[in-house]
């Protein structure tokens, strides 16, 4: 249990990293951070203590960071794509896409195919998530907007 702690720190630090990169103002870093963490977390969670296959964990980790980075959208007044694209660069799935082109490059063609089709699985799932998270109406997010002064 404590090396998925220390990979959601490592997660979230790199959601962080990836976010100054992007070149997302300094405020949002804490959020952006908190996104990628609690994505990676529900994910590693979700493979360690369910027998779901991993592309089915994928899919739901990337729907809580879609669905955050809308929430944190709505309160921070900003695009949810600060949040989101720092947010789900844990999940995507660049250590198997490199693989699949080693075991290619190799000529292990079966391990190739193995791999390939799990990074394809992650990537379709991470776009599933979204695309649903993002069709939900913008007043369904209302309520997490911040009191207005009077």
């Amino acid at each position: 249990m404590s090396r998925i702690l220390i990979e959601t720190v490592a997660a979230a630090l790199g959601s962080v990293a990836f976010s100054l990169l992007f070149g997302a103002p300094e405020k949002y870093y804490p959020e952006c951070g908190l996104t990628g963490g609690c994505g990676w977390l529900l994910y590693r969670l979700m493979t360690e203590l369910t027998p779901l296959p991993v592309g089915t964990a994928t899919f739901f980790a990337a729907a809580a960071v879609a669905l955050y980075s809308r929430i944190a959208a709505v309160r921070r007044r900003c695009p949810a794509t600060v949040f989101l694209i720092a947010g789900i660069f844990p999940l995507v799935p660049g250590a198997g896409i490199y693989w699949t082109v080693y075991y290619l490059v190799t000529g292990a063609a079966a391990q190739a195919w193995e791999s390939g089709a799990a990074a394809l699985k992650a990537a379709f799932a991470i776009v599933l998530a979204i695309a649903a998270a993002f069709e939900l109406p913008r007043g369904a997010f209302r309520c997490f907007a911040p009191r207005r002064r009077r």
